[in-house]
């Protein structure tokens, strides 16, 4: 029994020493203790032993001087004693907290720098929403009061009074006699050009009065060439508004840009024209109706009650159909009359309420490019009107693509009479009808048509002609002629033109 208290107070005290160097210890450390051999007494081959682990500690006399944990000790087989003591680690983690209040100054620093720049888009914020405000009042007064040309519009004026002008000094270096007529109109032309300049500079819209003094000097300078030739005038008057007394196409004039498509430039393809209704000839309904880019799709189209406000995009109506396919277009007596989407039906659509009337299908007709206008898609269907009726010009696969020509009834859009052409429908880029006759064009250029192709359905004649017609660009999508006026409305890669068709003064006698 005192052996192993020896043995307890040695061990005590070899552990008092060991925890006296603890500081330089990692988290776990092992701790050897050699006692001398007890040969009359036996100890266990393990000894458990127990120290508080609160705050007292002994020093190397004797006095515990650091808080031990559970330990286990042994005596080997030679008598020596041996134990392991797990010592706490209490070092305080200096460079963690060190890292940690580096980022948090760092994260403050960014947070101020964004939050500074949330106050100058605040402050940018607030300017531009005045600048808009002030815009949109300014937008509303251009609406209300004028609108603003395009610079397009500008360019267009100014090559019409290039052209006057060149004509003038042409008949200064060919007219014999006084010239005073040419110099007034040569000073005129000159003001003109000085006026246009004005008005692209200050952006005023007095585009329709510059317009009607071309038109006026136009007519001036035809007058003076006339005489310099002593000739008679080449263009016939023409025949009596809706009348057919006269013996069919032999001329056309030179284009006249009307405008723009409502849409833009990406709207290259579609139809326009006039409504032409037998009971008010002269009515001002204009219809604009391109196609969506897709160039297929007619989903937008708009009406003017004047030709002025279709030049200055005012007062205008504009309705939205889902159906419509093709540029194939044309309006007649207050309707408006398409192709039906994905399908050989025609639909009636009344211009006053945008609703179908009518949706009828044309039999046999081929549909879907299958017989369309060369160099134009989805119009395979082609509706048209004249002097008596409303018209289809289409494909059969009976007729193995040749052009077919039938007379429809406007109210029920049934067939009233049929008649099968030798002329492949492909190879034509558009046609019109007048006065029951079937005018076909053909592209010889990028700048230049051919009217080369008429079947007369009052006489079941067909033949050749050779009419050339300028035009603006590259390809033309659609022509509807009006009666009254005895204007073609083309579609010409989404520019508005017109053009004032010359007849043969005597019609021509049956053979």
């Amino acid at each position: 029994m005192c052996y192993s208290r020896l043995l307890l107070l040695s061990l005590l005290f070899c552990l008092g020493s060991a925890s006296g160097s603890s500081r330089a210890l990692s988290s776990t450390h092992s701790l050897e203790l050699t006692t001398p051999t007890l040969p009359e007494t036996t100890l266990p081959e393990t000894t458990t032993a127990w120290l508080p682990s609160g705050g007292t500690s002994w020093t190397e006399g004797g006095t515990l001087s650091q808080s031990l944990s559970n330990f286990t000790g042994s005596v080997d087989s030679h008598g020596t004693c041996q134990c392991s003591v797990s010592l706490p680690d209490t070092t305080f983690p200096a460079d963690r907290v060190e890292r940690l209040e580096f980022t948090a100054h760092t994260l403050s620093q960014k947070f101020e720098r964004e939050f500074s720049k949330v106050k100058e888009y605040v402050q940018l914020i607030s300017v531009y929403e005045k600048k808009l405000l002030n815009l949109t009042v300014r937008v509303e007064v251009m609406e209300k009061d004028s609108i603003s040309y395009t610079e397009l519009d500008f360019e267009l004026i100014k090559l019409e009074v290039k052209e006057m002008h060149k004509l003038v000094i042409q008949l200064k270096e060919n007219f014999v006699g006084s010239t005073d007529i040419i110099d007034m109109l040569e000073v005129e032309i000159r003001n003109m050009t000085l006026l246009v300049e004005k008005l692209e500079t200050l952006d005023q819209n007095n585009v329709l009065s510059i317009r009607r003094q071309i038109l006026a000097l136009k007519t001036k300078l035809k007058e003076c060439e006339d005489s310099k030739s002593g000739l008679v005038p080449a263009t016939p008057p023409p025949p009596a508004p809706g009348s057919c007394s006269h013996g069919g196409v032999v001329n056309i004039s030179a284009p006249f840009v009307v405008q723009l498509n409502f849409q833009g430039f990406n709207y290259k393809y579609g139809a326009w024209g006039r409504d032409y209704s037998p009971q008010h000839p002269e009515r001002t309904l204009y219809w604009v109706a391109p196609l969506n880019t897709d160039a297929r799709v007619l989903e937008y189209y708009r009406l003017y009650d004047s030709l002025d406000n279709l030049l200055l995009y005012s007062h205008s109506r504009q309705y939205r159909i889902l159906y419509g396919q093709g540029g194939g277009t044309v309006a007649f007596n207050n309707s408006l009359y398409v192709n039906w989407y994905n399908g050989r039906n025609i639909a009636k659509i009344d211009l006053t309420t945008n609703g179908v009337t009518v949706n009828q299908p044309l039999p046999q007709a081929a549909y879907n490019n299958r017989f369309s206008y060369a160099n134009v898609n989805w119009q395979d269907i082609d509706l048209a009107v004249d002097e008596q009726a409303l018209w289809a010009i289409y494909a059969t696969e009976a007729s193995t693509g040749n052009i077919v020509i039938s007379k429809l009834n406007d109210t029920t859009l049934e067939v009233i009479s049929t008649w099968v052409t030798k002329q492949y429908k492909p190879s034509v880029s558009n046609a019109f009808i007048v006065c029951g006759v079937l005018y076909a064009t053909r592209t010889l250029n990028t700048r230049t048509e051919e009217i080369f192709y008429y079947y007369d359905t009052n006489t079941q004649r067909e033949g050749s002609l050779a009419i050339t017609m300028r035009k603006m660009q590259e390809r033309i999508q659609s022509i509807n002629y009006h009666p009254y006026d005895h204007k073609l409305y083309v579609y010409n890669d989404g520019y508005l033109l017109n053009y004032d068709l010359v007849f043969l003064q005597t019609p021509k006698q049956p053979v």
